[in-house]
């Protein structure tokens, strides 16, 4: 954050709910309002990324008071600045108050909402402006490629990003700095880095965040890969539905590269790297690497067996690391503190922090960052606040469309890579929908095979036709005509399409119907045998309450 020549500074949260919630017009009205009391030349109106708070927005807060503003609005900006800026006095009214202890919190770091969380990818999302590159350089930016440059080769970089632990983080978990190492022993004489930026759960919306309140992060990140690796181009795949991210991100680019951080001989080294976007059309499908691929080089959005895997046969052939948004934004912080550091954070096997859009029938919907192995209960009741207007916790789905439901007896697993696969779900990028008694879990399973079903790019038939006949199927027993051989042939089908789909997302797209009838038995038995929705969400409504056993 730039404080040259100023006393105070209001930084407005830039994201993209926010913005939704006319947080450009706040940052208007501010303006106006210092210049009408006459000190606009020493209080700054700064815009950031996202704070996380995403359910308490738009948010102000200002410097060098820490004084955190929820929900506030453009006409909210004349009081701001009178009463705080010029009388140095509190807006009782925007600060948040704290059910549980029934007072208003003046600070961020008091609130519950952020006591368990520990920020790394999102360090600067909400702290600098991410359209100036002083900023983000303020912050120690560019200063981990200079270090790498000068100071490092290609093998050290690698080992170090190996030492730390760091596993993808778009959701295949796979150890980074051995995808960096497979793809620098395939020598030849052209390579790519890529960074996947095709977020394409519902909900989900931690890449987002990061590239429109911390570009510069990930560009830092890509560049450092292709020294490690021996690249010396990069491309980020990203949906074009993300207008914001897109305008910042080439705004960092062409920072990036006046500054010479992009372009030749950068770090006045013989190292040459830059970096292109290319534009996805939202495809799901394609946040799968080889998809993805196939999309970059301008063919169908289609995923290819493998071997070869993209280090020894990528982009154009060549060899290619692809890795995630939020698996960049750590790579400067590994560099400068050390794989020992970030190794000491996580659980043996989960190194470090994960991101999690936290959304659903919880009180404080939001992104969140906290370290692995910590529990879902803590995330959902300490971090997130509880369920919504007091109802019963049901289920929490981990890892987006493709995930599984976990009910509320396994709460307290540590969250990593292994225990949520133990118990049927996954990591996956970080989406978290948290479901209440209001909800229908042979519903929710029919809404993620629809998703799945028209995601899918059709390539195999156990994905293609197979996810077809699981969603008919749940639609029959949703209008109240299943019979007891739907359940087993639920149970047959999905495991099939797991074991012969081929990619991630046909072999991971029954999980929600797998877990709910692990999980949840008894609302698929009310479905059939009573013909009865207990939630009163399908088209057959409530009718008995009681439960039929199937015959044996």
């Amino acid at each position: 954050m730039d404080e040259k020549n100023h006393s105070s500074h209001i930084l407005v949260c830039g994201g993209t709910a926010c913005e939704s919630q006319e947080s450009r017009e706040i940052m208007n009205h501010l303006q106006e309002a210092l210049k009408k009391a006459g000190c606009h030349e020493t209080v700054q109106v700064l815009k950031t990324g996202c704070f996380g708070f995403c359910e308490k927005g738009p948010i102000v807060k200002i410097y060098p008071d820490h004084v955190f503003y929820v929900e506030v609005k453009p006409e909210d900006a004349e009081e701001i600045v009178r009463e705080h800026i010029l009388e140095g006095k509190r807006v009782e009214r925007l600060l948040y108050e704290e059910p549980t202890l029934g007072k208003k919190i003046e600070k961020q770091e008091d609130i519950s909402f952020y006591h368990k969380q520990m920020r790394i990818a999102l360090r600067n999302c909400g702290f600098i402006n991410p359209e100036n590159i002083r900023e983000y350089i303020a912050e120690d930016g560019y200063l981990a490629l200079g270090k790498v440059l000068t100071e490092m080769t290609p093998k050290e970089v690698i080992q170090i990003v190996k030492d730390s632990g760091l596993r993808g983080r778009g959701g295949g978990g796979f150890p980074t700095g051995y995808k960096w190492e497979l793809t620098y022993r395939n020598k030849n004489d052209l390579k790519f880095v890529i960074c996947n930026a095709d977020e394409g759960d519902p909900g989900a919306f931690m890449d987002r965040s990061i590239l429109e309140g911390d570009p510069h992060s990930v560009l830092e990140a890509m560049s450092i890969a292709g020294y490690a690796i021996g690249a010396e181009k990069g491309y980020i795949y990203i949906r074009a539905e993300y207008p914001l991210a897109i305008e910042r991100l080439n705004i960092a680019i062409e920072q990036a590269r006046g500054y010479g951080f992009l372009g030749e001989k950068i770090f006045n080294t013989d190292f040459n790297f830059d970096i292109e976007l290319k534009y996805g059309a939202g495809a799901f499908v394609c946040g799968e690497e080889t998809a993805l691929i196939n999309s970059v080089e301008g063919g169908r959005g289609e995923p290819n067996a493998k071997p070869p895997f993209p280090a020894e046969s990528g982009l154009w052939d060549k060899p290619t690391s692809v890795n995630n948004v939020e698996t960049f934004a750590n790579i400067p912080q590994i560099i400068l503190k050390g794989a020992e550091w970030f190794s000491g954070i996580g659980t043996e096997k989960s190194k470090g922090t994960k991101v999690f859009a936290l959304a659903g029938k919880v009180n404080n919907v939001g992104l969140v960052e906290v370290p692995m192995g910590i529990t879902l209960r803590e995330i959902i009741y300490d971090v997130g606040g509880g369920i919504r207007d007091g109802k019963k916790f049901k289920a929490v789905q981990t890892g987006g469309p493709s995930g599984g439901c976990i009910p509320e007896e396994d709460l307290d697993i540590p969250i990593d890579y292994e225990s949520l696969k133990e118990v049927g779900s996954m990591m996956g990028s970080g989406g978290m929908i948290v479901m209440d008694e209001d909800d229908c879990m042979v519903n929710i399973s029919k809404f993620y095979l629809e998703f799945a079903e028209d995601e899918s790019c059709g390539k195999c038939t156990p994905c293609r036709i197979g996810n077809k006949r699981l969603h008919e199927t749940l639609i029959k027993i949703t209008n109240g005509r299943g019979t007891e051989e739907d359940l087993k042939n639920l149970k047959d089908l999905g495991e099939m399409i797991k074991d012969a789909s081929l990619c991630g997302l046909g072999q991971s797209s029954p999980n929600p119907v797998l877990s709910t009838m692990k999980y949840f038995t008894d609302e698929y038995h009310e479905h059939i045998f009573n013909k009865n929705c207990p939630a009163g969400v399908c088209s057959m409504g409530k009718k008995k309450k009681t439960v039929v056993s199937p015959k044996s």
